[in-house]
């Protein structure tokens, strides 16, 4: 078996730099979004969830293209993966990327942007869960699209150091999921018992 070390320098400044910033954004979004669900100062800062709700959305984007980039300044400082250049990679890389391109953007319109960026931590609520494409596909679009988007450019750059890191960003959206699911479960079940009780 290869040395893992001739494919991904796991010590290099680039790939721990990516490797941070992957780790951040999910944890980043959850604690602002829990700290604004407890307290609203976003809101009361910014004089309304909407406009609060916007700016932490166009903190986040941007969040997401520095961290996209990271990704690609990591892969262009590290070896190429030679069993990678093959062209069924590279066509299974641009399917990803589409098929990924997809399910973000569709998730995208499906939940308009307040849906998108957590808009139900800050009181505003969907009057209904979405169920349709491409939420009837696969749950969480969002995430995994985003998830197939980095596999995809990783094959496409013969990068195994874009697959590990392509790994890091599945397990920190698998954690994200595991904490954001039941808690804007709890959100939708409190809103019910508001309902309810008026």
């Amino acid at each position: 078996m290869a040395d893992l070390s001739q494919y991904v320098d796991l010590t290099e400044y680039n790939f721990l730099f990516a490797t941070a910033c992957i780790i951040f954004n999910p944890l980043f979004w959850n604690v602002v979004a829990r700290w604004e669900y407890r307290t609203r100062t976003l809101s009361r800062t910014f004089g309304s969830p909407y406009v609060a709700c916007y700016i932490l959305g166009a903190v986040l984007i941007f969040l997401a293209i520095f961290r996209s980039h990271c990704f690609s300044e990591a892969m262009s400082h590290q070896p190429h993966g030679w069993i990678l250049k093959r062209p069924a990679f590279y066509y299974l890389g641009v399917a990803l990327v589409a098929s990924g391109g997809v399910l973000v953007v569709s998730s995208f319109l499906a939940l308009g942007f307040v849906g998108t960026y957590l808009g139900d931590y800050f009181g505003i609520l969907m009057e209904e869960k979405v169920t349709g494409f491409p939420f009837n596909v696969v749950e969480n679009p969002m995430y995994w699209g985003s998830t197939a988007n980095y596999l995809g450019l990783a094959l496409l750059n013969s990068s195994p150091a874009g697959l590990a890191l392509t790994a890091v960003v599945a397990l920190c959206y698998k954690v994200a999921i595991w904490f954001e699911g039941p808690f804007t479960e709890k959100i939708y079940r409190n809103k019910a018992k508001s309902k309810r009780s008026h």
